[in-house]
């Protein structure tokens, strides 16, 4: 199971730096350089939800220019948020 986890964290963290737009690729991939590998698996089903977000969506939730949708709203969005150094409340 972790060589699993491993795997999806790896592709994950890829997928996380080539996204298509930079400030979202600053916004994921910095927080999975310095996250990733601390996330449990349920969060990692969270996290790659997040990737097939489209970056225009995920950035406007990141600055608050848009709510974030409940399926999405969670404690590891409000990381990656704060991460970024938007900090939601």
């Amino acid at each position: 199971m972790t060589d699993t986890l491993d795997i999806r964290r790896r592709k994950a963290r890829f997928r996380s730096w080539h996204r298509g737009m930079r400030e979202a690729d600053l916004i994921m991939g910095g927080f999975a350089d310095a996250q990733i590998a601390a996330l449990n698996e349920a969060e990692m089903a969270q996290y790659e939800g997040l990737l097939d977000v489209p970056d225009a969506d995920l950035i406007r939730w990141v600055t608050g220019e848009l709510p974030v949708p409940d399926v999405h709203d969670t404690p590891l969005f409000r990381k990656i948020a704060s991460f970024a150094g938007a900090g939601r409340s």
